[in-house]
């Protein structure tokens, strides 16, 4: 059975979720909390997206961020595929990191915005 489609649209507000592959440790240390933060931003300047939030977890992250396109799917691709390379890269692994796609829940209430409910 086929996948669903991803919501995309201009101006969607998205919360992003995305764990650990076997829920193990995306950041081993604060040079790769801080690389992921690089790649972030990287990724919003190919992709224009502006971040309202982030949480870094050791096993997985919260993202709060608007997609002035409908390019959610393509960016997060380049994203956790970029992190991914550099994570393995810098400490001698091979791959998947992440378990799967990430979560993404569109925020059309502002209540659920501001609130995080």
């Amino acid at each position: 059975m086929a996948r669903k489609l991803r919501v995309q649209y201009p101006g969607a507000i998205y919360h992003v979720m995305n764990r650990g592959d076997r829920r193990e440790p995306i950041f081993k240390d604060d040079a790769d909390r801080h690389r992921w933060v690089e790649t972030l931003g990287e990724c919003c300047a190919r992709t224009d997206w502006q971040v309202h939030a982030y949480c870094l977890m050791s096993n997985h992250f919260h993202l709060v961020v608007e997609t002035p396109k409908a390019n959610l799917v393509a960016g997060m691709k380049w994203f956790l595929g970029t992190y991914t390379s550099r994570f393995n890269r810098r400490h001698k692994l091979f791959g998947h990191l992440f378990s799967g796609r990430e979560l993404p829940i569109p925020l059309t209430d502002p209540f659920t915005f501001t609130n995080g409910s």
